[in-house]
């Protein structure tokens, strides 16, 4: 079993102490929704099949200050019952800024993002806001752990 998959357990397993739960997976016919819609938004984007693995357990997760971005609401067949942070708005949004526009972000705390830098081939941490590289990982799956890690501490 992945690392990240084993973290979001104990995250659920606290959730669910609080009376809370976590969101549900997110399904095929909508993983097909967000990936044809990302083209058009975000260019030549190909989601990892981590990600994608992520959100068929989890449609994105808000825990302790972490943020994992999940499929927009606009592409999901039924309403959440929460806020959340979808992958094409919040990345249009980093997109603000030029410099931004090298990274694909996945998530985001309050002192960090996580992305995949698209000119190095590589997932990162960085600092929020100034963009100082914190950690480098070789898989998403590294990078989600690590993030997943520090928000159960």
């Amino acid at each position: 079993m992945l690392q990240w998959k084993k973290l979001v357990e104990e995250i659920r397993k606290t959730e669910e102490k609080y009376g809370s739960s976590l969101r549900r997976p997110v399904a095929d016919a909508e993983i097909i929704k967000i990936n044809h819609k990302i083209k058009d938004e975000l260019g030549d984007v190909v989601l990892p099949s981590s990600y994608i693995e992520f959100l068929k357990n989890i449609n994105g997760l808000d825990f302790n200050g972490l943020v994992i971005y999940g499929v927009d609401e606009k592409f999901l067949d039924s309403k959440l019952e929460e806020d959340s942070q979808g992958f094409i708005e919040t990345n249009r949004l980093w997109y603000e800024n030029e410099w931004q526009k090298q990274y694909l972000f996945f998530g985001d705390s309050d002192t960090a993002w996580y992305c995949y830098d698209q000119k190095e081939d590589l997932y990162v941490e960085l600092d929020k806001p100034s963009g100082t590289l914190i950690e480098s990982f070789e898989s998403f799956d590294t990078m989600l752990s690590n993030a997943l890690e520090t928000a159960l501490l």
